[in-house]
């Protein structure tokens, strides 16, 4: 019987409290998963003469010395002396408990770094305790943490977390003796989950800090595996669960709208796009809603793919949504859309409709009449097609492009669009599209719920794109170099970064750029194009760029994904180091998409000491290596990790925190494996699994 409500009035959450269900630290369970990032080594006492320049040490001695210095700037000084060697202990910021605790006279036991030097060894803002007390026999943990929530405070709540927390097993045998066999090609013997965090928390003073590290240590191993295991089942479940689900079958018509839009492509389809539209009409004609996701190169083709999947949920007399996350892509979209079907739906007495958020009201009062009549046989749109007032007659096919850039709640939004009562509780079909390839790793582990159709060719006629990587120095001779590509009769993006903290900045940096170019290319019409302007103002930008009247247009990244310019045959990105990699990628795949040969500038700032990061160096070198889109998403996964790759963290998909996509994929194979395995044989076990490591971020998964 449920517990009855309390009456008592809530008890205000002191501030370490607070700060813990902020870092998500609610359960038992939730603190025994939360790991340190590293060790200090507090076991033992080492003599100041055996120390070594730069070594982290604990030292036990008397105080011989304190005074407070004013020059440079204020610090507390104190002399510390072990009867091996002396050490000065520097504290630029200190207290008065600093200066009684290190009174003259005082014992203490002091941790830090050493430093040799001129005037004698020295350690700066150390740890220190007054001496005595036994020495702990394992390392201390310091964990990941905030201001609010002290080390001290961390620790004693982990280590009553990890006492009180049901460990117990969820691996039934058969599970457990494949991970035996698994972890032993690893050479990693099994521990329990109990073993495995009781050690990862208090580890030995005598463990190898290198397997502690790299994670490869057994315990780490556990952690790995179960954690991948707990991924794998709630995405299995989740594919069960819809699989369970109803969608409507959708026949392509003999002489229908299939067969007419294939005859007036002014195009032949390459063998890829063929292929990955033959298995997604398979989806379509079974009655289990299709869940796929329709990934290709830039410019390989995928909007034609949707379009033959519309023509199939229009032949078979249902509706279509395609939604796009920018209003200048979903107008990219309505354009071709357009041209290629309303020729061929109007004999059939059908439309195409249009949503944004921008729509004046009689406009789009037009608009969801046609959509609820069915009128509108296929709807294209922004965030506006998933709105309370929109009501499809009967939606058998919703199809989502750029979809990493949705966040899980929208997706769902979507899914549940499906009108008409006669249809009993359906759902629609899903077709979701990326231009980001997804590496092989990345869709086994997030994306195991979803079936992959991949266009891994580029039509004929592509010219393979030129990429230069230079420093911001030589920006004359890019200039000189636009001058030559405009007097050519080509046409010229140059794009400015927008990080949304310093928007203002970074508005103010395309509008003097717009500028500087306007006045250095007399007699070249130069545009410019950003998020803040009126949406009439970017569409009369973009349509000049199109028409071909405008020679430069600097924009921020809105031109990112579906601007289709094949005249254009030089970008420049200043500022590249502050881009992402596949953001990088996309840019550069508006260019060469004409005959044209076609070259891509990064532009890169270096730092005050005149270098580039590490990351961004990476980044730029994969840039200059490869046009691949594949090899660039598999180096993008190793520089940024999962959670940034899938921009994770707003879409609520839970990220790992303990495997590694690039390292650990022996686990990952295992884990598929033994998902299946246990969902069919072992439920409850399979759901206790689920329960403890995801808790109520499962539901998520549904999307």
């Amino acid at each position: 019987m449920p517990d009855a409500p309390s009456t008592a009035p809530r008890k205000e959450l002191s501030a370490p409290q607070k700060a813990m269900h902020k870092l998500g630290l609610v359960r038992d369970i939730d603190l025994a998963l939360h790991l340190p990032l590293r060790y200090e080594d507090e076991t033992r006492i080492v003599r100041l003469h055996d120390a070594r320049d730069g070594e982290v040490v604990q030292v036990e001695g008397v105080v011989t010395k304190q005074d407070i210095q004013y020059r440079p700037r204020r610090q507390l000084l104190v002399t510390f002396d072990d009867g091996s060697d002396t050490c000065t202990l520097r504290f630029f910021s200190f207290y008065p408990a600093h200066q009684k605790t290190l009174a003259v006279g005082a014992r203490v036991r002091v941790r830090g770094e050493v430093r040799g030097g001129f005037m004698g060894k020295t350690m700066m803002h150390p740890a220190f305790h007054a001496a005595g007390g036994e020495l702990p026999d394992a390392l201390t943990p310091v964990y990941p943490t905030s201001a609010q929530l002290p080390q001290a405070y961390l620790r004693k709540a982990v280590v009553g977390g990890l006492k009180r927390a049901d460990l117990g097993e969820t691996l039934p045998q058969p599970v457990l003796t494949s991970l035996q066999d698994t972890l032993r090609g690893l050479r990693a013997p099994l521990m329990s989950l109990r073993q495995a965090l009781e050690y990862l928390h208090h580890p030995g003073p005598d463990v190898s800090m290198g397997a502690l590290e790299d994670r490869s240590h057994p315990a780490w191993q556990r952690l790995k595996a179960e954690e991948l295991l707990a991924q794998q089942l709630s995405q299995l479940q989740a594919k069960r669960e819809r699989d369970a689900l109803r969608a409507p079958s959708l026949k392509t018509a003999t002489g229908g709208l299939h067969e007419q839009l294939l005859a007036v492509l002014p195009f032949a389809l390459t063998a890829a796009q063929r292929r990955v539209g033959e298995e997604i009409a398979r989806d379509l004609l079974r009655q289990v809603p299709m869940h796929r996701l329709l990934q290709g190169d830039v410019g390989s083709g995928k909007t034609v793919v949707a379009a033959l999947a519309a023509a199939i949920a229009i032949d078979s007399g249902w509706q279509c949504a395609l939604m796009a996350p920018t209003e200048i892509l979903a107008e990219q979209h309505f354009a071709k859309l357009i041209g290629w079907l309303e020729p061929l739906l109007a004999p059939l007495g059908k439309r195409v409709a249009w949503l944004t958020g921008s729509q004046k009201k009689k406009q789009r009062t037009e608009m969801l009449e046609l959509i609820a009549s069915g009128e509108a046989a296929l709807v294209v749109g922004t965030h506006a097609v998933i709105q309370d007032q929109v009501q499809f007659k009967n939606l058998a096919l919703a199809i989502i492009d750029e979809q990493h850039r949705f966040g899980v709640a929208q997706r769902l939004a979507l899914r549940s669009k499906m009108g008409g009562a006669e249809l009993g509780a359906g759902e629609p079909h899903l077709l979701m599209m990326s231009a980001t390839p997804i590496p092989r790793t990345l869709a086994m582990s997030y994306y195991a719920d979803l079936d992959v159709s991949t266009i891994d060719e580029l039509p004929p006629g592509r010219t393979p794109i030129v990429t230069k990587v230079l420093s911001d120095s030589r920006r004359h001779d890019v200039i000189e170099r636009i001058r030559a590509q405009v007097a050519e009769g080509r046409q010229v993006y140059w794009v400015c970064p927008l990080i949304e903290e310093s928007e203002a900045i970074d508005l103010s940096n395309a509008t003097e750029t717009h500028a500087e170019l306007s006045q250095l290319l007399p007699g070249v019409l130069v545009g410019l194009l950003h998020s803040r302007m009126p949406v009439a103002e970017k569409k009369a930008v973009m349509s000049l760029f199109s028409g071909g009247q405008m020679g430069v247009l600097v924009s921020t990244t809105v031109i990112e994904v579906g601007v289709d310019v094949p005249n254009a045959s030089l970008m420049v990105i200043e500022h590249a180091e502050r881009f992402g990699l596949s953001q990088l990628h996309q840019l550069r795949g508006r260019v060469g998409r004409g005959a044209a040969a076609s070259a891509c500038v990064l532009m890169f700032t270096p730092n005050e000491g005149g270098r580039l990061g590490e990351t961004a160096r990476e980044r730029l070198k994969a840039m200059a290596d490869t046009n691949d889109g594949f090899e660039i998403a598999r180096r993008d996964l190793e520089i940024r990790g999962p959670g940034e790759f899938l921009g994770a963290r707003q879409s609520g998909a839970p990220l790992l925190r303990f495997a590694d996509l690039a390292t650990d994929t022996h686990l990952l194979e295992w884990a598929r494996t033994a998902a299946a395995a246990m969902l069919t044989r072992f439920p409850d076990a399979a759901e206790r699994h689920v329960g403890r490591w995801l808790g109520t971020k499962a539901e998520y998964l549904k999307a």
